[in-house]
């Protein structure tokens, strides 16, 4: 496809912190992108020259199956209106789904209808997030210290409070949520010769009748291969309907790097230092647990919040303002301060507020999903308090569902990166219809995102190098 002006492509991000993960990948790639949390009207996209690159921070991943019938279509069909060759359905790179929450087999049935793609190539793997599948099985590292772990032994995701993964093979995984044939682009047939990968390809196209394409993603050097037989088939007149991580876009960007198709990507420098970061988390992963922990021992500051009483509604004013009362204690002190709802899975914080929510009324699955909008909803009332009495200008956010309801509460419009901070989360500018508000400097991070001194880092304006 030769190179012209307009949008490249288009995305939807099933939560928060991944679609700034993928608005990273492409940015990196010199495509200019730009993130908004409804899809863009044609005066608010015009505001952003030069943008290649559009997408739309959903929230997929919380949404039933009769949901997604409901809303997916209309977002979907707004995004195709842009003309890009290329429409990607971002999912989180661990595969969080099931057939009753989040479903990406549904997800898929709902683009076809919208794009009526040749095929749907998916693609999970991102090595540089510490994210591998191997003769379709997925592998994900629980923190970049970790080693991987198989996805049904995942330390984690194993025990996902919302949608356990007990299950590697994404090809069973998803079997389960669509009746569409997956087949699989192994790691073995990706190390063949140029020729004889396209050969297998086609194949898979033409004799087997692949209605998606799950590509295995080992090393580095296996995406440009598949960056090249999807990009190959995106076509503006008939959009490409892709699934997957942000793999999706490394793919691409190490296909377009090798054939030189795009300019040189800019170089972006490291985070300026700040002398004041605020924190808040509502995940409740080991890695963001040792994440506040090293911070703390680097002189942060923490108020430790009451889950139990911000989902009842007879306290959660009194417990709000008494967080952002001790919040703003600490920082006139000169300290940063890291506001969270659990540390680690076994807080006992946890149990806590789902007795709370017991007595509320709320049982199984309904308490999992209702405990974090309410948590989400009352940490961005708190930062949206402590931002504006304080005017500090950076902040991180911790957790993908929390994320999406700290931006809402934030009157966030947009969103576009400023300097990579750590893999898969990137300091971003904050374009925000509250005005005190606008400008400000944001980083979303999934729970399972970062080095050990993640937060030091956001408040220093430190890079680490992502292969140590």
């Amino acid at each position: 496809m030769a190179f012209s002006d307009g949008v490249l492509l288009a995305y939807y991000g099933d939560d928060f912190t991944g679609s700034t993960d993928v608005m990273e990948s492409l940015a990196m790639a010199g495509v200019r992108t730009v993130l908004f949390l409804e899809p863009p009207a044609p005066e608010m996209l015009g505001r952003f020259e030069g943008v290649r690159a559009v997408g739309v921070a959903g929230n997929g991943r919380t949404m039933n199956p009769e949901t997604m019938d409901r809303t997916l279509p209309g977002i979907f069909g707004q995004l195709k209106e842009l003309g890009a060759p290329l429409f990607h359905y971002k999912v989180c790179s661990t595969f969080d789904s099931s057939p009753e929450i989040g479903s990406i087999g549904r997800a898929i049935d709902v683009g076809q209808r919208v794009f009526a793609s040749p095929f749907v190539p998916l693609v999970v793997g991102a090595p540089r997030l510490g994210r591998y599948t191997v003769f379709g099985n997925l592998f994900a590292r629980s923190g970049l210290e970790s080693e991987p772990h198989r996805l049904d032994r995942h330390p984690t995701m194993r025990e996902h409070p919302v949608t356990p993964m007990r299950e590697s093979d994404l090809r069973v995984h998803l079997s389960r949520q669509t009746a569409k044939e997956i087949s699989l682009f192994d790691v073995l047939r990706l190390d063949a010769t140029d020729g004889k990968v396209e050969g297998v390809f086609q194949q898979l196209l033409d004799k087997e009748r692949a209605e998606i394409i799950l590509f295995d993603v080992l090393y580095e050097r296996h995406l440009a291969s598949i960056g090249r037989l999807i990009w190959k088939h995106a076509d503006h007149h008939a959009p490409l309907f892709a699934v997957g991580s942000s793999g999706v876009e490394y793919a691409l960007a190490a296909h377009w790097a090798e054939t030189r198709w795009l300019p040189e990507p800019p170089e972006f420098g490291s985070p300026d230092t700040v002398e004041q970061l605020v924190v808040v988390s509502g995940s409740c992963s080991p890695v963001t647990g040792r994440q506040i922990s090293h911070a703390l021992e680097r002189g942060f500051a923490e108020v430790a919040l009451d889950p139990a009483q911000l989902v009842n509604p007879k306290e959660a004013d009194k417990e709000v303002e008494a967080a952002v009362k001790a919040a703003l204690e600490t920082l006139s002190s000169g300290k940063s301060v890291i506001l969270h709802t659990c540390q680690g899975p076994e807080d006992p914080r946890i149990k806590a507020m789902g007795l709370q929510l017991k007595a509320l009324g709320y049982e199984g699955l309904e308490a999992k999903l209702a405990s974090g909008k309410i948590l989400g909803e009352a940490l961005g009332e708190i930062l949206q308090m402590i931002l504006e009495r304080t005017g500090i200008r950076r902040a991180v956010v911790a957790g993908g569902d929390t994320s999406g309801y700290v931006a809402n509460r934030l009157d966030i419009e947009a969103l576009e990166m400023i300097s990579p901070a750590a893999p898969g989360s990137p300091l971003c500018r904050a374009y925000s219809s509250h005005g005190s508000l606008d400008n400000i400097e944001l980083i979303f991070k999934g729970g399972q995102v970062g080095w050990q001194d993640f937060f030091v880092d956001a408040l220093e304006g430190t890079r680490r190098d992502e292969s140590r």
